[in-house]
C-alpha cells in the first residue's frame, strides 16, 4: 500500500473545457467502450473522486437530516443482516424463546424502514448521482495521447493508484495494448 500514488488533479481545461473532446461511444462495440471508460476512470480518477465528494456534500447540505438518517438506516440494516447471518443459531434461539418480542422487533423494524424510506432514497441518490455523472463523463470523453501514456504506466506497474486498485478489485484489469 506504500507504493500507491495519488494521480494528479487534471485541470478544468483537460477535464471539461477547451481541448476536451467528447463523442458518443459506439455502444455496439462493447470492448472499445469499456476500454474508454476504464482508461478515463484511471486518468481522471482524482477529478472523479473530488467531483463525487463535492456532489455528495452538496446533497448532504441540502438534506442533512435525511442524509444522516439514511446512512443510519442503511448501516443498521446492513449490521442487522451481517449479525443475523453470522449468528443464525442465536437468532433462531431468540425467536423460539421470545416470540412476542421477535414479532414486535420485526414490526418496529418494518415501520422504521418505511418511515426512513425517503431518507434512504436521498442517501442513495447522494451516492448514485455522482457515480452516474462519472460514468457519463468517462463514456463520452475521448482519450488523448497523455491519457494513453499515463494508463500504460499504471498497467506496467510503474504507478499504483487508488482507482487502479479499485478496478483491480472489481476484476476490471487493463490488458496490454489497450
Amino acid at each position: 500500500m506504500a507504493d500507491v500514488v495519488l494521480a494528479p488533479l487534471r485541470g478544468l481545461e483537460d477535464f471539461l473545457i477547451g481541448s476536451a473532446r467528447f463523442q458518443i461511444p459506439n455502444i455496439k462495440d462493447q470492448e472499445k467502450w469499456s476500454n474508454r471508460v476504464l482508461n478515463n476512470l484511471l486518468y481522471y480518477q482524482t477529478n472523479y473522486f473530488l467531483t463525487a465528494l463535492i456532489l455528495f456534500l452538496i446533497i448532504g447540505l441540502i438534506h442533512p437530516v435525511k442524509m444522516v438518517f439514511g446512512f443510519a438506516a442503511i448501516s443498521v440494516a446492513f449490521g442487522g443482516f451481517v449479525y443475523s447471518t453470522n449468528n443464525q443459531w442465536k437468532a433462531r434461539k431468540f425467536k423460539r424463546d421470545h416470540p412476542l418480542v421477535s414479532v414486535v422487533l420485526i414490526l418496529v423494524g418494518g415501520y422504521l424502514l418505511v418511515y426512513m424510506f425517503g431518507a434512504v432514497i436521498v442517501f442513495i441518490f447522494g451516492i448514485a448521482f455522482p457515480l452516474l455523472l462519472i460514468l457519463i463523463h468517462a463514456s463520452l470523453r475521448m482519450r488523448s495521447i497523455k491519457n494513453k501514456i499515463t494508463n500504460k504506466m499504471e498497467y506496467v506497474g510503474l504507478k499504483r493508484t487508488p482507482m487502479g486498485i479499485i478496478l483491480e478489485g472489481l476484476g476490471q484489469e487493463q490488458e496490454a495494448g489497450s
